[in-house]
């Protein structure tokens, strides 16, 4: 399993290797969204802050574990939002997608359907992942009712799982996706793009 940057397009969204050029437009549809409320990072109120996730993310890129992408939303040609692999398995040819946010205007639209398409569809048939794991904070009932419906298989709650910056026990969900179960969960997603505007 080779992982390595990349940039991935569809027909709605481009995911590009994430930097620090991206910060100003990542601040702009991030600041002070209550997404930040479910994620482990911390409330991200000022560019600065923006800064300093960006680099805390492409830390982890340079060791090896994480290997993040700013969205490009192809219609207007703006950023949309961030997501990335993480917890990189390479001996288990396994990953993480996750780590994922869009700015208001993203929300609810193709933007996360094809953003998921594009990353399992990369891990599974370019990487040779054989299982993607997803996981939510267990408050966050839309992100859980998001990823169940591209097909992803519940695995159960690990309680107490992480303590967020704000000293709070999270809870988080975790779902997965085998190798052998790619083709339908790429059926459905396939699908659902298919019935986006």
């Amino acid at each position: 399993m080779e992982v390595k940057p990349v940039t991935l397009q569809g027909k709605y969204v481009r995911l590009e290797p994430m930097t620090e050029v991206h910060v100003p437009a990542l601040a702009e549809i991030g600041m002070g969204q209550p997404f930040w409320d479910f994620m482990l990072y911390g409330n991200i109120n000022t560019e600065e802050d923006m800064r300093g996730w960006v680099r805390n993310i492409l830390t982890c890129a340079e060791v090896g574990t994480d290997l993040p992408f700013v969205v490009i939303h192809l219609e207007s040609g703006r950023v949309a939002g961030a997501t990335r692999y993480l917890n990189i398995m390479l001996k288990d040819r396994g990953l993480e997608v996750g780590g994922t946010w869009y700015g208001l205007d993203f929300q609810r639209t193709a933007v996360n359907t094809e953003c998921k398409y594009l990353l399992l569809q990369h891990a599974f048939e370019t990487m040779g992942c054989i299982r993607v794991q997803l996981k939510t904070d267990l408050r966050n009932e839309r992100s859980q009712k998001a990823i169940e419906r591209i097909g992803a298989m519940k695995e159960g709650v690990l309680r107490n799982h992480m303590i967020l910056p704000d000293g709070r026990f999270r809870h988080s969900v975790f779902y997965s996706i085998l190798d052998t179960e790619w083709p339908d969960v790429k059926r459905k997603l396939e699908e659902m793009l298919d019935r986006k505007p």
